[in-house]
């Protein structure tokens, strides 16, 4: 059982009717939906990748050898809290 406001019962009943199909189903849907997006890869702000441009630019002679945990330390550090 749920509870929802009169404005989005009514909202998702005719939803439901213009489908042709029960609210239930409708509501069954809606939350598959909602748990299949939960599992897709998480949003990437844009730019974030650009970060790594010139991340090479160091000063540091071992870079080409050890480039991913330069990398990763980069975005360990930049990661938002």
């Amino acid at each position: 059982m749920i509870y929802l406001e009169p404005e989005q019962h009514k909202a998702l009943r005719a939803e439901a009717v213009g489908r042709g199909i029960s609210m239930a189903e409708l509501l069954r849907r809606l939350v598959k939906r909602h748990l299949e997006e939960g599992r897709a890869s998480p949003h990437v702000p844009t730019g974030a990748f650009m970060k790594v441009v010139a991340l090479g630019s160091s000063g540091r002679s071992d870079v080409s050898e050890r480039h991913d945990a330069y990398l990763a330390q980069a975005l360990r550090r930049d990661r938002p809290r």
